[in-house]
């Protein structure tokens, strides 16, 4: 039974970790995008 728990726990832990990673990951995404359509447009004018 306690080793069921820490399991669990265990599992939400890299749940919430992938989790974290990717939200980043996707921020620096779109960070990156924000950027590069900026120089597109000042290079467009």
């Amino acid at each position: 039974m306690k080793a069921e728990k820490e399991k669990k726990e265990k599992e939400e832990k890299e749940k919430k970790e992938k989790e974290k990673k990717e939200k980043k990951e996707k921020k620096e995404k779109e960070k990156k995008e924000k950027k590069e359509k900026r120089q597109n447009c000042s290079k467009s004018q």
